[in-house]
């Protein structure tokens, strides 16, 4: 009788630092950017094209017109309802990704103008906690929604997230009827959403509102799955086909619209706006 095996992860509070490489080193081709080259480049490595994380900022201000963009429920802020602690409290967690990407949470919603047409943004960052989707995030996108219909204009939706905040327990699966419910608000006021996702796009943000954009694109490369290829794979125990769950797979099976290179994401957005204005 074969033995049975049980694999045991311990995670340890003092652990052995782990090498890591500087965050503008390519993981494709290796290469290496200054902060300022790789701003201006788009986030795009300009030798492989690979395409790093994008900060929301970053992101507002390249897709909206100049001086356009007006940040809504900047005031929205995650508490800790279960008292959640880990090997750190929540809140500790919370006050150093604050710090570190200056953002109040892994949203940042509000009205701008891209190409001259009116928009409501609501732009993830993966740099807060993983863009994980807690209670704040999803009364912001809530709002978004709301904010939309009272202008009249379509919702641009780029998501970049790991999944539900495990933090907030159950509180946190409750954010996807939420933010799926604000959306059928916008549906009946007969406005469009349109969705970037960018890497990764994965959990609960895919399973609820990531999903349900009228036009939906993606970047090369992005991972775009509820789980990821290693967690499928252990779960199946059986072989995945290469490039699982990238959005290049996800296009050959009907999943999106376009994959975009992010410099052409904004043309293509205004190209939409104008073939759904009113």
């Amino acid at each position: 009788m074969a033995e049975a095996r049980i694999d045991v992860q311990v995670e340890h509070k003092h652990q052995a630092p782990a090498e890591q490489k500087h965050p503008n080193t390519c993981p494709s081709c290796q290469s290496h950017f200054r902060d300022d080259e790789l701003a201006e480049a788009l986030y795009v490595c300009t030798h492989c094209g690979h395409h790093f994380p994008m900060p929301a900022w970053a992101r507002i201000e390249w897709l909206a017109d100049p001086g356009s963009f007006v940040e809504e429920a900047a005031e929205v802020r995650s508490a800790d309802p279960l008292h959640f602690y880990d090997l750190r409290p929540y809140v500790e967690r919370l006050s150093e990704a604050e710090l570190n990407t200056g953002l109040g949470e892994a949203i940042v919603t509000g009205q701008g103008m891209l190409d001259g047409l009116p928009l409501e943004f609501a732009v993830m960052d993966f740099s807060f906690m993983g863009g994980s989707m807690g209670s704040a995030v999803a009364e912001k996108y809530a709002r978004a929604c709301d904010s939309a219909i009272a202008l009249g204009a379509p919702l641009l939706t780029v998501s970049s997230s790991g999944g539900a905040r495990m933090q907030e327990g159950i509180l946190s699966l409750m954010t996807l009827p939420k933010t799926i419910g604000a959306l059928e608000d916008l549906r009946d006021a007969r406005l469009p959403m349109f969705v970037v996702m960018a890497h990764p796009t994965t959990g609960g943000v895919l399973a609820s509102f990531a999903s349900l954009g009228d036009v939906t694109i993606a970047e090369p490369g992005a991972l775009i799955a509820f789980a990821g290829p290693r967690v499928v794979q252990k779960t199946t125990r059986e072989k995945l086909p290469e490039g699982f769950g990238l959005a290049e797979h996800n296009l050959r099976f009907g999943h999106l619209d376009a994959v975009v290179p992010r410099s052409e994401q904004r043309g293509y957005l205004a190209r939409l706006l104008r073939l759904f204005d009113r």
